[in-house]
């Protein structure tokens, strides 16, 4: 069995607790302009050319060669640390990585996974077997209409509460986009849903330009999106503590 990855990041310290590796699966089934990793929407490798440099992104491996790749850093996790997977949409691949999470639990290591959870059940009764903490990104909620760059809210809000029944590790987080995840109507929802579970953690954060390179590289259109000020960032973090919930404004 194998799976297409684009990165293997080590000594990672914001993607779940203590000295992570984080593992970034490619594919994925959401549309959202602001998208920092535009190389992981695709399931396919892809060729690129930027500036004169062509390159491929997204590798084949095997899932004994991942979990070698995955041990090398065993050390660290001793100290709380473990492997997290990252996207794309990690989950929808979670079926053809069960013998690998088998294996990391047997061996007693930490496993987070970040996740838009607009995904089949299927995938999250996988995930609720091998996983230690959720890292939700919570984006646009709008039960009326299924998003097209958001996937369906109904399904996101039935996956939230199966989780959430589970009693699982769960950090949201949220891009805050003007126009799209930042309206008045949109935080109001998502404000229910914040008071209404309690996670253990909300981490808000402005989108950036970071990658805009990659884009280029795929001939794929840039999305330009409006600034949004640091004093109503520390405004949405106060009535997010206002609910009896921990909120972290991190800056990238």
């Amino acid at each position: 069995m194998s799976v297409i990855i684009t990165n293997i990041q080590r000594f990672c310290l914001h993607d779940g607790p203590g000295i992570r590796t984080t593992v970034f699966l490619k594919g994925c089934n959401l549309k959202c302009p602001w998208c920092s990793n535009p190389e992981n929407i695709s399931f396919d490798i892809q060729e690129y050319n930027h500036n004169g440099y062509r390159g491929i992104y997204g590798k084949e491996i095997s899932l004994d060669e991942l979990e070698n790749e995955i041990l090398k850093d065993l050390n660290y996790y001793k100290t709380g640390g473990g492997v997290t997977f990252s996207g794309g949409e990690a989950l929808l691949q979670f079926d053809k990585l069960e013998p690998l999470l088998i294996n990391l639990k047997e061996k007693k290591i930490n496993i987070c996974v970040e996740t838009a959870l607009t995904v089949p059940e299927k995938y999250i009764d996988i995930a609720l077997k091998y996983v230690d903490e959720f890292i939700i990104d919570i984006k646009i909620i709008d039960e009326r209409n299924d998003y097209k760059i958001n996937g369906n809210s109904k399904l996101f809000l039935s996956n939230i509460k199966n989780i959430f029944n589970s009693k699982m590790n769960i950090v949201f987080r949220m891009p805050i986009v003007p126009k799209y995840t930042y309206t008045d109507e949109n935080i109001s929802r998502i404000l229910k849903v914040l008071k209404d579970y309690k996670p253990d953690c909300v981490e808000i954060f402005k989108i950036h330009n970071l990658g805009k390179s990659k884009y280029d590289s795929l001939s794929l259109p840039y999305f330009n999106f409006d600034e949004i000020s640091d004093e109503k960032m520390t405004e949405l973090c106060f009535k997010i503590k206002s609910l009896g919930v921990n909120c972290k404004y991190i800056k990238l």
